[in-house]
């Protein structure tokens, strides 16, 4: 049985693989595992701002109406903000139609559990048997028993969760916000002005299709140039719903998830906040981080790429910080998945704390050299299986020795490879990460 779920949910091309009976189909097989798992409540619905959310929406409460699920409607709402109130309002599952950093002609549905995190793999497993086991006949929609009802104060319930440990907490603060045009571009600018900064946005203009189009926290370049032309303390990138941020320091450079993992980490621990001085990271962080955390006398673990697994290693080893380079960063604390919004509350309101600017509080952690490659493959997945590739990787490897790392994945949403190589010296960094990218494209073609 081919598994429908990656690493973030469901994900696909609207018209394509993600289309209106997909959707219903997915919802109904969703309604149907928790009915059978006696999962207690309704389900929450939030989506981004994407023209096909609309669509996808109505179909997905549809499909759980027709298991006999009620159904909350959230409306626009980021990804943490429906996970934060399946949570705090006590229901069976929340779900988020949103591609999150995608283009906007992709979409996904993702499902939250009463704990406000990803479903376990042998549930989403079990949706994924009902799904293949329907017959696609007219009768499953007639078949609707459960309500379809519009939530009312989503918006200000989340926003009060949100700034209630952070009043007043960046007063004096002059922030650049860039909303991505997605799930965050009304709610975003309201929570760092209740937290008393003085904020200038963009990226809060969302037309359907410009969600992360040259903007958010994949593509800085405009909020970097906001930062330094208006003379801001910080900057702050979302992305499309908004579980992960990327900073801008006052000097218009990028301060990442790693940095933010090193900032934290530091301040959780002096503040005896950092059970066993531990920080999760992924496979994907940068050694630059190890040796910060280190340094501070604190231990790094890594996970595989995916704040789901993130939260799964921090929960089995009693961490209550980790996060992705990416931004996704989780405060075990406050919540189970990573929040852009939360992220931005906490490092900004450490800057403002001490006094420092966010230049200096980043610079506790310094990036080792580090090359990544995005090939488009016509197969993500088949190399696996290739012994030649996986002994160039492993020669690779080697030659880097302990002052180096690589790593070659099959990206979890899109058809793509990725390939990281980090160590000491850039150019030879480079090398070793293009030789493989070289072998990939010459084998599987893009």
């Amino acid at each position: 049985m081919r598994r429908l779920f990656g690493t973030d949910g469901v994900r696909g091309i609207v018209g394509q693989n993600m289309n209106p009976n997909f959707a219903f189909r997915l919802a109904f097989a969703a309604g149907q595992m928790m009915r059978a798992s006696n999962h207690r409540g309704a389900v929450l619905v939030g989506r981004d701002t994407r023209d096909s959310g609309e669509m996808l929406e109505k179909e997905v409460a549809k499909g759980f109406a027709a298991s006999g699920m009620d159904v909350w409607l959230a409306g626009v709402m980021t990804t943490p903000g429906v996970a934060f109130l399946t949570t705090a309002m006590g229901e069976a599952a929340g779900v988020v139609i949103s591609a999150s950093h995608n283009p906007y002609h992709y979409n996904g549905i993702k499902l939250f559990s009463p704990a406000g995190c990803k479903f376990p793999d042998e549930e989403e497993d079990e949706i994924s048997r009902i799904f293949y086991s329907l017959a696609d006949s007219p009768s499953l929609r007639a078949c609707g028993r459960g309500r379809i009802l519009p939530m009312n104060k989503a918006v200000e319930r989340y926003i009060s969760y949100l700034v209630s440990p952070y009043e007043d907490a960046l007063k004096g603060v002059k922030l650049a916000l860039d909303c991505a045009n997605g799930a965050a571009y009304e709610i975003a600018p309201q929570v760092f002005r209740a937290a008393g900064a003085e904020v200038t946005s963009i990226g809060v203009n969302p037309d359907g299709r410009n969600i992360n189009t040259g903007c958010g926290a994949l593509h800085t370049g405009g909020l970097q140039r906001l930062v330094v032309e208006g003379n801001a303390s910080a900057g702050l990138a979302l992305d499309g719903d908004a579980d992960r941020a990327i900073l801008v320091d006052e000097n218009g450079n990028q301060v990442d998830g790693d940095h933010v993992l090193a900032m934290m980490a530091r301040d959780l621990k002096a503040n005896g906040r950092l059970p066993k001085n531990l920080v999760v990271g992924t496979t994907m962080s940068n050694l630059g981080l190890t040796i910060s955390l280190r340094e501070a006398g604190c231990q790094l673990l890594r996970a595989k790429v995916g704040d789901r697994y993130v939260l799964e290693m921090m929960q089995k080893e009693g961490a209550n910080l980790g996060g992705e380079p990416s931004g996704h960063i989780i405060f075990l604390d406050r919540a189970n998945t990573g929040d852009g919004l939360l992220t931005g509350l906490a490092a900004l309101s450490l800057m403002n704390k001490k006094g420092q600017p966010l230049s200096e509080l980043a610079s506790v952690m310094h990036h080792l050299p580090q090359v990544m490659i995005n090939l488009p493959l016509r197969d993500n997945r088949a190399w696996q299986k290739d012994p030649e590739i996986k002994a160039l990787i492993q020669e690779i490897a080697d030659e880097l020795d302990d002052n180096g790392r690589v790593v070659v994945r099959p990206s979890g949403t899109e058809q793509l490879v990725r390939i990281m190589v980090e160590g000491l010296d850039q150019e030879r960094v480079t090398r070793a990460a293009q030789r493989i990218a070289t072998e990939f494209t010459n084998r599987y073609g893009t």
